[in-house]
Parts: C-alpha cells; sequence; structure tokens
C-alpha cells in the first residue's frame, strides 16, 4: 500500500514537473520573440524570419537543411521556434533575446552536421538558420572575396568562375556546404596539398558575439580569429561572413579515376600509395577509395580500390610525373580528363558533363549515414591491409575513402590554427556507411556497429595517444557533454583528440569571450575549470 502510494506520487511529481517545464519554455519562448523586435533593423522585419512549431512552414523549413535522415524521426527533438535570419540584425537579436530569456540556440549553415549537432537537441532551443544570408562578392582585382556563412560551396566555385577560369579556392568536394560550418571546422579539398585548408585562406571575418555585437579581425583580436578557424565557430560566436584569399589554379586541370581489384593487385598499389601519396608534387592529389564489390561467380565478395586523382594541369605534365613517381598505377592517357578547375568540382560530385548552374542546387534530398574519422601515421604492412580487407568484406557495406596528406599541409604549423594535424600524417580516413528507410527499423542500429567494428579493427594502424579526429566529420562516438553542463572532463576526452594540444589555448579563448557559456552544444569547446 505504501509502496503503491510512493509510486502514485512519484507519477504525479513528474506529470507536473512536465507541466511545469513546458509551461516555462512556452513563457521563454514568448518572451524570446518579442524581445526580437527591439534589437532587429527596422526595415528588415524580423517577424518574416521567425517559424513557430505551430507555423505550416515549420516543417518543411526544418527539413530543408537537415540532412542526415535518422534525425528526421518523430523522436528527434524540434527546436521551439527557427530563425531563418534575413538580415545581420536578426542575428544579433537571436543572440540577445535567447541569453537574456535563457533559451539555447543552435547555428545551421548548411546542415550538414553529420551528427545534426547545428539543429538536434535533447535541451530546449531555437535554430538560428543562415540559409538567407549568402551574399558572395568578388573581388578578382586583389584576389579575395567575402562569402556569407550561408552560402554554399558550389555557390561560391560558381561566383569565381564567372570572374575568371585561373582562380579558385580550396574548400570541400561536396558543393551544397554551407560556408559557416564547413570553413569554421577545416575545410578540406582536394587542393590542399597545394593550398592547405580553407582555413589556411581565410584573411578575415564576421562574428556576432555573445553581446550581440558585430566584430571583424581587428576588434575580435588575434586570439579570437585564431580560435575560429578550426574549432567550429559555433563555440564563440555566430559566424557571419569569411573574407578569403583567393588561389591560382592552371586554365586546364587533369582528373583521373583507376580501380584495381584484389586479384589485379590493389594490395600492392596501395601499399605503394602510402609510400608515395604524401610526397608527390603539391599539384598531385590522389584519394584511394576502398570499397566491397561482387568477387565474380556463387556471390563470393572481394575489394575494389579506386584511384581517383586530381593534378593542377594538364595530361601532358601529370603523365612524365606518375611514370617516373607511381608507375605501378600504370596511368595511361585514356585515363585523363583535362577540363577547367569549375569544371572538375562538378566531376568530383558526380556530376560530370552538366551545366555549371548545378552548382547552385541546393538539393533537399536527405540519406541514413554515419562517418567516423582517423589518421594514419605510418604505412600499414601488407599483413595488415589484408586483415583490413578481410574486415571490410565482414562488416559490408562499410567503405572508406583515405585522402594523402603532404605537401602544404607539412609545411604550415600544427598550432597556426586550431586544427593541429598537419605535418606526421601519411593520410586520413572517413569511414562511410549508408543505408535507406526501406531496410526497416534496426537498419540504423545495425549499420553503426558494423561502422564501429570496423573502426575498432583499425586500431593497430591509426594514430594513439590519442587517436585523432577530424571536426568536420563530426563522430558523437568519440565523446560529447551534455549541452546544459559545464563538464571540462568529458570536453577533454573529444577536444584532446580533435585539437591535440591546441585545445587549452582553445578554452583560455572560450573563457575570456563567452564566459557564461553560452555559445554550447554537445561538442563544443567548454569553459576553463575554475
Amino acid at each position: 500500500m505504501i509502496k503503491a502510494s510512493m509510486s502514485l506520487t512519484l507519477s504525479m511529481f513528474l506529470v507536473l514537473f512536465l507541466f511545469v517545464s513546458l509551461a516555462t519554455c512556452d513563457t521563454s519562448l514568448d518572451n524570446f520573440l518579442q524581445c526580437l523586435p527591439s534589437h532587429s533593423h527596422p526595415s528588415y522585419p524580423v517577424s518574416r524570419a521567425v517559424y513557430r512549431r505551430s507555423n505550416s512552414s515549420f516543417e518543411p523549413t526544418f527539413r530543408a537543411y537537415a540532412k542526415a535522415s535518422r534525425f528526421l524521426t518523430s523522436a528527434t527533438p524540434k527546436p521551439l521556434a527557427i530563425i531563418a535570419a534575413m538580415h545581420e540584425s536578426h542575428v544579433q537579436a537571436t543572440v540577445i533575446c535567447a541569453k537574456s530569456n535563457g533559451l539555447q540556440i543552435r547555428i545551421r549553415s548548411g546542415g550538414h552536421d553529420y551528427e545534426g549537432l547545428s539543429y538536434v537537441s535533447n535541451v530546449p532551443f531555437v535554430i538560428l538558420d543562415m540559409f538567407n544570408l549568402r551574399s558572395i562578392d568578388i573581388d578578382i582585382v586583389r584576389k579575395t572575396a567575402w562569402i556569407q556563412s550561408g552560402a554554399t560551396i558550389g555557390e561560391l566555385y560558381y561566383n569565381i568562375a564567372k570572374k575568371s577560369n585561373v582562380f579558385a579556392f580550396p574548400a570541400g568536394v561536396c558543393f551544397t556546404l554551407g560556408a559557416g560550418g564547413h570553413i569554421s571546422g577545416g575545410g578540406y579539398g582536394n587542393m590542399m596539398r597545394k593550398y592547405g585548408l580553407s582555413i589556411d585562406n581565410i584573411v578575415d571575418a564576421k562574428l556576432v558575439d555573445v553581446n550581440g555585437k558585430i566584430l571583424d579581425r581587428k576588434s575580435m583580436g588575434e586570439d579570437l580569429f585564431w580560435a575560429i578557424r578550426g574549432s567550429g565557430g559555433a563555440s564563440f560566436g555566430v559566424i557571419l561572413s569569411w573574407k578569403i584569399n583567393l588561389v591560382q589554379v592552371p586554365p586546364k586541370v587533369t582528373t583521373f579515376n583507376v580501380a584495381k581489384t584484389l586479384k589485379e593487385g590493389a594490395t600492392d598499389l596501395v601499399y605503394r600509395w602510402q609510400e608515395v601519396a604524401s610526397k608527390l608534387d603539391q599539384e598531385l592529389f590522389i584519394r584511394a577509395s576502398p570499397q566491397v564489390v561482387n568477387g565474380g561467380s556463387g556471390g563470393s565478395k572481394t575489394i575494389s580500390v579506386s584511384f581517383i586523382g586530381q593534378f593542377l594541369g594538364p595530361s601532358s605534365k601529370l603523365l612524365p610525373l606518375m611514370k617516373r613517381r607511381f608507375p605501378e598505377l600504370g596511368l595511361q592517357q585514356k585515363d585523363c580528363n583535362e577540363m577547367s578547375w569549375v569544371e572538375s568540382t562538378l566531376y568530383w560530385f558526380g556530376r560530370s558533363g552538366r551545366s555549371l548552374d548545378v552548382l547552385l542546387d541546393r538539393p533537399t534530398e536527405t540519406s541514413f549515414f554515419k562517418r567516423k574519422s582517423d589518421y594514419v601515421k605510418n604505412v600499414i604492412p601488407k599483413e595488415g591491409l589484408e586483415n583490413i580487407w578481410k574486415m571490410m568484406i565482414k562488416v559490408e557495406p562499410v567503405w572508406m575513402q583515405w585522402n594523402p596528406y603532404g605537401g602544404r599541409m607539412d609545411e604550415i604549423p600544427a598550432t597556426a590554427t586550431p586544427f593541429p594535424h598537419r605535418a606526421g600524417n601519411l593520410f586520413k580516413i572517413q569511414y562511410s556507411t549508408d543505408w535507406s528507410d526501406q531496410e526497416g527499423s534496426e537498419a540504423t542500429n545495425r549499420h553503426i556497429n558494423l561502422l564501429r567494428q570496423m573502426y575498432e579493427a583499425m586500431t593497430p594502424y591509426v594514430s594513439k595517444d590519442p587517436r585523432e579526429a577530424f571536426l568536420n566529420y563530426r563522430d558523437i562516438d568519440i565523446g560529447s557533454n551534455p549541452s546544459n553542463q559545464t563538464n571540462f572532463e568529458n570536453a577533454k576526452v573529444y577536444g584532446s583528440k580533435l585539437f591535440k594540444d591546441n585545445f587549452m589555448r582553445l578554452v583560455k579563448v572560450k573563457s575570456k569571450v563567452d564566459p557564461d557559456n553560452f555559445f554550447k552544444n554537445e561538442q563544443s569547446i567548454p569553459l576553463g575549470m575554475a
């Protein structure tokens, strides 16, 4: 009788707690929304940028920039509202009003966050969506450009190409990436051996700080400017725009894709690729991408490795180079495709032959996927490669991309930006698995577990103490911090993997510019220990 009474009392308490919590959220949201107009530019009514859950456009707006389908279920925690900023003052107002009303914000530009941390959280929050802030201003004479956070990398590529065919910007292969998140996380692309990462070519930025002020490089100071280039800017403020240096490219570049199976000597080729890929001329980038394929009769499986390359120059210069440095691949003229640099961005995204207008597309399709990352510092022996192939066949459909280092990446100090993965790395690995909703409700857990098995099997061959990871390949498995807490030890786990010795400097900057930890998410930079 006593137990039943206690159980009833506990149930009533939980219901009352939930009711009070919801009422508090509603009050905070109402106060937040009422606050916005007084901090926004009168010529740009902020009401047009607000989507509440009761608004018929709320769900389409939420889904439009949520690329990971596993976070689009009915159980996914939704924001209380979305502020799709249409003017810089809307960003300022969102920060000021959220802070004064105790609401957390999540900042989204392109929606490609692998773990959805820019649009999903287990605490009451609003999304500050940047997709309307997408202007791009190219200055060919000064070889610079300003790009707002909501613009896509494809839009940047398109606008550069309209001005010149001998300038470019080193950024990602996926051109639907939003500039705000892609660049602030590092910005990895196939020109990194020649020009480094996107962050290595940033000369200024505009940021809304915790007080709602717009700062540029001069007013924010070099410590904060350092911190936002490679740590994910959302720990320190809201990136409005980046000023970038354009880089020079030849009128023609050459791409190729040569695939070899195990019977065709793939293991020997991958072993040799490890020895030479990071030491080739800076103009040459060759990715190795192993995946499981049908092995012939009887349903057997084997491994095929695609060697996908780009050379900043014509094939007449590439072929002698390959014959001299990597003859084992057997690259021939028939394998080579000459094109302009901007056409190569279509090639890498599987859009060869399409109009350049496709760079302006903002596809709304989503997919089910999980990604992880690693860094390799020593050549994996052939026996190790054979073990990897066996494991890949066992955990199919996991596949990988091995991206070479060297060149400019070896020249930039590990402390130049928060991104620490520089000299000493042969290549970086991205692990991937994809599935469809037609596979059933158990597919998500099954695929993620297979990917984790592959990741675990790679332990002997990758970096150690810490096992490093790449922020832009967001992976919650490497550690997280409850977003409503300040747990330094939790953050140190993932912080050391993502930023190594730069982590403590980031903590110091964070503690100075955001002492109340307003800008946070489940993998943000924490405050220092008291």
